[in-house]
């Protein structure tokens, strides 16, 4: 059994344990927060820009009535394939079992699909981390074609692959780095490199309503209407586990409204009019596709970002709570042998006084 100095030690250095986690808790609120704040200015303008594409396909066939041709060909279905799977990670750990379960989607999205070619990009260090050592990555070999230009020719070894990874891309989300990612994914699609687009992600609504999605972004069905191709929803011991943090660190468990701005947005573009467009339709969709497709990204990712902010945050809660719990045996078992050494010393001292007389 240790003794009383051991059991000291063991003590303070779990108090120092119960600081840190306890600091790194009330950091994870206060950038939920700020995440929180992110999203919902986020919202606007992807409603809008939701808004305006509805009201453009109200009004112009997404056939070109002459030849008809697609206008754009991110509306064009095929059959699936080819695969791009974005996994959307944390880029740090010390939040309990999120990283965990996103990967988990991930790789139960690939075992679903075996007769299918997937590529896959990783946005977060930790998914990039476990992706590399599952699968390996995309080797690219330039070749020279008959004009003399130089171009690339993909070279697959395997069903799947990593093609490209983004670490850090969350600790400071930026529009122009989203917006190249959606160029990418709609290229590859242009040009059938792929026949689908899919993102592993945290759907975040507030502290206690979140949910792992995995949603279709390409082809484009219908405007506005997430594609939702599978849903986990967290268990009531979750919820309530997240519960508790979020009111110790004083955040609101439900989500804000803005029912009032989102029915504006929507009134957008609604008026039962005509109106006389200057460009033609497919350069209207040129240039409306590419921002919705990045709206969508940067929707989910800003989702993603407060929903690891918040299971950081009741992941340190929990670990303080079990901190103090541990302070308390510890000093329980603490006085137990103080007592038991102080009752010894007694024994002794009589049984050595009675041994003289």
């Amino acid at each position: 059994m240790a003794n009383v100095l051991d059991l000291r030690r063991r003590i303070r250095s779990v108090k120092n344990t119960r600081q840190i986690t306890k600091a790194m808790k009330m950091v994870s609120a206060a950038k939920l927060r700020r995440a929180q704040e992110r999203a919902l200015a986020a919202r606007p303008y992807a409603k809008m820009i939701t808004s305006v594409l509805e009201s453009l396909t109200r009004r112009i066939d997404i056939f070109d009535p002459e030849t008809g041709n697609l206008r754009h060909p991110l509306f064009a279905t095929r059959p699936e394939k080819r695969v791009l799977l974005i996994v959307v990670s944390g880029d740090k750990g010390f939040a309990g079992a999120f990283n965990a379960n996103i990967l988990k989607t991930a790789f139960q999205f690939i075992g679903g699909n075996p007769d299918k070619q997937i590529d896959i990009e990783a946005v977060g260090r930790k998914g990039r981390d476990q992706m590399r050592r599952h699968y390996p990555s995309a080797i690219n070999q330039e070749q020279t074609d008959d004009n003399g230009h130089t171009v690339k020719i993909r070279d697959r070894k395997a069903p799947v692959e990593v093609t490209g990874d983004h670490p850090g891309m969350l600790l400071k989300l930026e529009n122009s780095r989203v917006f190249e990612l959606a160029q990418s994914v709609i290229s590859r699609y242009v040009h059938e490199e792929i026949d689908a687009a899919y993102i592993v992600y945290n759907e975040f609504k507030s502290v206690i309503q979140q949910r792992l999605v995995v949603e279709k972004l390409l082809p484009l069905l219908k405007i506005g209407i997430p594609q939702i191709t599978g849903a986990v929803e967290p268990t009531e011991e979750e919820r309530e586990r997240a519960a508790e943090a979020a009111l110790s660190a004083g955040i609101l468990l439900e989500p804000v409204d803005t029912a009032a701005a989102d029915e504006e947005a929507k009134k957008f573009g609604t008026a039962e009019v005509d109106y006389i467009y200057e460009e033609p339709a497919e350069e209207l969709f040129n240039g409306l596709l590419p921002q919705y497709v990045s709206s969508m990204l940067y929707h989910a990712m800003t989702e993603s970002v407060a929903a690891e902010h918040a299971a950081r945050m009741t992941a340190m809660d929990s670990a303080t709570n079990n901190a103090s719990d541990m302070i308390d045996s510890l000093t329980l078992l603490m006085n137990r042998v103080r007592q038991a050494a102080i009752t010894k010393e007694i024994i002794e001292i009589v049984s050595g006084a009675a041994a003289l007389q």
